[in-house]
């Protein structure tokens, strides 16, 4: 009976260790990635951006006609401007030919599926949400790229003749959002881990607070 007993209860151990693989293999994921509650909001709100973006666009080709009156004025300070952006950045990178259209659709391209896996492998939602406006705002250019040559910008924010901003679309807008608040969330968990040399020094000199006493007789 007793050896009946204890294989019953190796069996039952055996099981509840199955399970508990099986739980964590569904928690972390293959290679340690699993597209958790927060990873697939980050997911949508990458796709919202996109769908945004080209959204955005769409009306202005279509309906208001954008690419053939050149200039609609919105506001006083605003306006939207037809611009093709054949660069990067700051006309870094401009491409100037087919080839070096291809090399940026290919360069971004990377950079997008970079973001992704960071994004995947990212715990918290703030990093993540960040990581998304990222992403939607990648792909919406890189879309455009691919497809009309270069990306569309329109938004022109001016006081005057000063402009604070370079014309600029909502993906570019979702891209900057999110790494200010990647960098800015990198400042402020340096700053909660480098320790305090005088706070160490004193906490160091500070009186025990378990300071034996006198027995009493």
């Amino acid at each position: 009976m007793r050896p009946l007993l204890a294989a019953l209860a190796r069996r039952a151990r055996g099981r509840r260790a199955v399970r508990a693989l099986h739980r964590g293999r569904r928690r972390h994921g293959a290679g340690g990635v699993s597209l958790t509650k927060p990873r697939l909001i980050g997911l949508a709100v990458a796709a919202a951006v996109f769908a945004l973006d080209q959204g955005v666009k769409a009306l202005l080709l279509g309906p208001l006609k954008l690419r053939a009156v050149g200039l609609i004025e919105v506001l006083p300070i605003f306006a939207f401007r037809w611009t093709e952006n054949r660069g990067v950045s700051l006309g870094l990178l401009t491409a100037d030919s087919n080839t070096m259209r291809w090399l940026l659709v290919l360069l971004t391209g990377a950079i997008a599926i970079t973001v992704l896996v960071w994004l995947l492998r990212e715990k918290r939602m703030v990093d993540i949400a960040a990581l998304a406006l990222v992403l939607g705002g990648a792909l919406g250019n890189i879309r455009d790229r691919a497809f009309e040559g270069f990306v569309i910008d329109y938004a022109d924010l001016h006081f005057g003749d000063f402009r604070p901003f370079l014309i600029f679309n909502v993906a570019d807008a979702a891209i900057t959002f999110g790494v200010l608040i990647i960098l800015a969330r990198s400042l402020l968990s340096r700053d909660k881990r480098a320790p305090n040399p005088r706070e160490i020094a004193r906490r160091q000199n500070a009186p025990s607070d378990t300071a034996p006493t006198a027995s009493e007789n």
